[in-house]
């Protein structure tokens, strides 16, 4: 099987970095352009007392969120995805669920904590039953014409829907052929639309398994298309 000649990594720092790694010791030629940079913002700590468990669902709110984390940091935690439970243990937090795939699992497994309060980028996807505050935003970043080049004849990496959209329109509708993506998940993978080369779904949802699926099932014709059939 012959590796993608090359790859373009679009998600924020500091992961974008770690990706273009990633891919370079895997012998692919990998360009980092972030379509978006993530910032803190102020947040008003709400009273512990009122919340069973924190939800955490990506690395940034951990990142991010500052000093007003440690406030919480006798309740115990949800989080999603094994990054962000990563993420929170070096913070000093008490992990008690990961969900693997998305909130709606997570919150699933976590029926001993009703309450729960939702460390949330500005950009988010409602999680019903949780209480949201925001504690970081993601921010678009210009994007020069040509700096997207690398990913003719290459495979484009997509770690979120917002990424994919971003992705897709800056593209444009024509010359998709020439384009394979690899998405972190069917949702994602969707949101990216039609008319691509090929389009490969992470069998899980983390940065390994899209590095996975952009240097092997992406290329792999007789593989066809159907890692497109898999949901989230």
């Amino acid at each position: 099987m012959t590796l993608p000649r090359r790859a373009l990594v679009v998600r924020p720092e500091p992961g974008n970095a770690r990706t273009v790694a990633s891919l370079r010791g895997a012998g692919v030629e990998a360009v980092g352009v972030p379509l978006f940079a993530v910032r803190a913002m102020a947040w008003d700590v709400p009273d512990p007392a009122r919340f069973d468990a924190v939800l955490l669902t990506s690395a940034n709110a951990v990142r991010l969120a500052g000093a007003g984390l440690r406030r919480l940091s006798t309740l115990p935690v949800v989080v999603v995805g094994e990054a962000t439970a990563a993420a929170a243990r070096a913070a000093g937090l008490h992990v008690v669920v990961t969900g693997r795939n998305d909130a709606a699992a997570a919150i699933a497994a976590a029926s001993a904590f009703p309450r729960l309060l939702h460390l949330a980028g500005r950009e988010h996807v409602a999680v019903p039953g949780s209480e949201r505050v925001i504690v970081y935003a993601s921010d678009a970043l210009p994007v020069a014409p040509d700096a997207l080049a690398p990913a003719i004849d290459g495979v484009v990496l997509l770690h979120s829907a917002r990424a994919a959209l971003r992705f897709a329109a800056l593209w444009g509708g024509s010359s998709r052929g020439s384009v394979m993506l690899a998405a972190i998940s069917a949702k994602v993978a969707a949101a990216a639309g039609a008319g691509w080369a090929r389009v490969a779904v992470a069998e899980t949802p983390n940065d390994a398994a899209v590095i996975a699926a952009a240097t092997k099932r992406a290329i792999d014709p007789a593989r066809g298309r159907e890692d497109n059939a898999r949901h989230e």
